[in-house]
């Protein structure tokens, strides 16, 4: 058997194939990693380009576009090996970027996932907003990165060059330990798309796991290749799964607080986009809100189950103030500028 899986889901993606999946089989040595394509029900040929061009890669076809979430849980069902890596279609991967990840998790079974340093496809000097250095978030849900606060991405001059805990590893190159992955539930099918490795993550870290970031690992993501990063669509379900997962995760005793300033913050960021012109991505905000509040209910038995598991409170990764505030009103602008002393997740007042 083999140690691990690289399962890249596609859907629609036959170009991006083309172009990456190459490097992924140049880089993976296949005496110990098996190269899968889980194909959401794609309409432009990817399953004939993927059997004519790569014959040795596993196919796994699923019957209709199941997103990001379901598509990963039915693919990662067929899949028999200890570890796996999430890769999304548009990730150019480089010589050795097994190695580091996979030696992080041989050397320690309360490793969960890792994350390579990520960095963007088209600016090759500067981090890719999606992950960069590895991922965190705020108290009130809002994710950031080494690398990435909100809209403004650092080059990468060396300074996150050394490895890190984190609390989420994004869905574009993520190394899971397969066995933790069936324990916790995999990803929430109902979020499906955006959002869910961070929810996933974080159940895995509040039940004592432990998530890395190694820079001895890197690969390049173009980012936004199947939505656009203005696009309604995606406004919508990184708002409501925002607030599913605060719901999920959050301790009792900061739920009631947390929310009520997430209420206020949504709608400033919904008055952002009408003043911006943007009024479908406003809308969007106000829809992701009345959509969480209608599966708030069934979300109740998940949240008693996640509460009642949870070993670590609070998560040392989680920046107990908001990342707005400091982003906004202090001129926070780069991770670095959170730190402050010995805390590396606060800054100063």
């Amino acid at each position: 058997m083999k140690k691990v899986a690289i399962v890249i889901l596609n859907w629609n993606g036959r170009k991006l194939l083309e172009t990456f999946l190459p490097f992924v089989m140049k880089h993976s040595p296949g005496d110990c990693a098996e190269v899968v394509v889980a194909d959401n029900g794609s309409s432009d040929a990817s399953v004939d380009f993927v059997r004519e061009q790569f014959p040795t890669v596993r196919i796994i076809p699923l019957d209709k576009n199941h997103g990001f979430a379901e598509g990963y849980n039915l693919a990662l069902r067929e899949v028999n090996t200890e570890y796996a890596v999430l890769l999304n279609n548009d990730v150019e991967v480089t010589a050795g970027w097994l190695d580091a990840p996979l030696a992080l998790m041989d050397g320690n079974l309360l490793v969960a996932c890792v994350q390579p340093k990520i960095r963007s496809w088209r600016n090759r000097a500067f981090f890719e907003y999606a992950g960069a250095a590895g991922g965190y978030l705020d108290r009130y849900g809002y994710p950031f990165c080494r690398g990435r606060l909100l809209h403004v991405v650092e080059e990468d001059r060396g300074q996150y060059d050394t490895p890190a805990d984190i609390l989420w590893a994004t869905g574009a190159c993520l190394f899971v330990r397969l066995e933790i992955f069936r324990s916790v539930g995999g990803l929430d099918a109902r979020f499906f798309a955006h959002q869910e490795e961070v929810d996933m993550c974080w159940r895995m870290r509040c039940r004592g796991y432990r998530l890395v970031y190694t820079p001895h690992s890197m690969v390049y993501h173009v980012g936004a290749a199947t939505l656009a990063a203005e696009n309604p669509r995606k406004t919508f379900l990184n708002f409501r799964n925002s607030l599913l997962m605060l719901y999920k995760n959050l301790p009792e005793e900061e739920l009631p607080r947390v929310m009520r300033l997430r209420f206020w913050l949504d709608y400033l960021a919904a008055l952002k986009f009408l003043l911006n012109t943007h009024f479908k991505d406003a809308g969007a905000v106000y829809a992701a809100r009345r959509e969480f509040h209608r599966l708030k209910a069934s979300y109740r038995t998940v949240r008693l189950e996640n509460i009642g598991k949870t070993v670590v409170s609070p998560v040392p990764e989680q920046m107990p103030r908001s990342l707005i505030a400091a982003f906004y009103l202090k001129g926070r602008k780069t991770y670095s500028a959170l730190y402050a002393g010995d805390n590396p997740l606060g800054y100063a007042p």
